[in-house]
């Protein structure tokens, strides 16, 4: 097959909590991670697709988050990608604390293995037999369907599938050869996603507006201007901080008892962008008046 490319840059619309709650220093290898997961395993998520008419995007989201993008002990054991246990396997298996200790999962000799194995556990057992009258297109109700016929006991499944679809435009996979499997910008001429206070942004080049990085990475650019605070027919200036969703109402942790001491140029607003923070936090943290007007000097809690 074709080796299809995609830009992966639809970003979170809201909170992801299964990534965000766990982000460290090392938030950036997180991201990656998923990235080059989705680039290793969205032709074998096609392919199934087209023989079984399970969503590629759905695929692709549980195996992310089954397998922690392959990172998962239970994944480089056993190549079980999608978190399937022993019951009816006369195969290799492995065994993994889970609801219980040392439970029995299938195992593979390779993830393409596992993903057809997916898609039969899928398509042959009765329990999720009406999802597969629903349009492959449908990824939401794909995923509220697995939730409700039992696939996993998380109450947020559905949501954490959905929200990592959209995260990293997932469902344009399920219509191969579609003018959504052609990138809208080019890998060499998008913007570099960074992490920072729990946070994903861009910094802005010239001639950037909030519309055309909304555009790029797949955001309405009326709540990426609400998200950074500003409105949403500005024009933004070379270097300006971009965050990707809402902004948080304290700074980074590293920042506790310590101050921000105001230098040349600073504003209030230059000064939340920079940590991430909420402008009404930073003012409410301080116990200062929306018309305050800092001087080099001024010394501000950030935490």
């Amino acid at each position: 097959m074709k080796k299809i490319e995609l830009k992966m840059r639809k970003i979170l619309i809201t909170i992801i909590v299964f990534v965000f709650c766990a982000l460290t220093v090392n938030a950036q290898k997180v991201v990656r991670h998923y990235q080059e997961y989705v680039q290793r395993y969205k032709d074998i998520a096609i392919e199934e697709m087209k023989r079984y008419n399970i969503p590629a995007s759905i695929t692709l989201a549980q195996g992310i988050l089954e397998s922690g993008a392959g990172q998962s002990e239970l994944c480089r054991k056993g190549n079980n990608h999608f978190g399937i246990k022993c019951h009816g396997w006369s195969g290799r298996s492995v065994y993994h604390d889970d609801d219980e200790t040392q439970e029995c999962f299938r195992a593979y000799n390779s993830a393409k293995e596992s993903f057809e194995d997916h898609s039969k556990f899928l398509a042959t057992s009765a329990r999720y037999k009406r999802l597969f009258q629903l349009p492959r297109t449908d990824y939401k109700s794909w995923a509220y369907g697995l939730k409700e016929c039992g696939y996993a006991t998380n109450p947020q499944y559905a949501q954490k599938l959905i929200q990592l679809i959209e995260l990293y435009q997932l469902h344009q996979y399920d219509v191969p050869g579609s003018k959504h499997h052609q990138p809208v910008v080019s890998p060499a001429d998008q913007h570099i996603i960074r992490i920072y206070n729990k946070n994903l942004y861009v910094l802005a080049r010239r001639g950037d507006t909030f519309k055309t990085i909304a555009d790029e990475v797949g955001l309405s650019y009326r709540k990426l201007a609400k998200y950074n605070e500003r409105d949403r027919r500005e024009t933004l200036s070379e270097g300006d901080i971009v965050y990707l969703k809402k902004k948080q109402k304290r700074a980074d942790k590293a920042f506790k008892n310590k101050f921000h001491v105001v230098q040349r140029g600073e504003s209030m607003y230059s000064i939340a962008q920079k940590y991430g923070i909420r402008l009404k936090s930073l003012y409410k943290k301080n116990r200062l008046e929306p018309d305050y007007q800092i001087k080099v000097g001024d010394r501000l809690k950030v935490y």
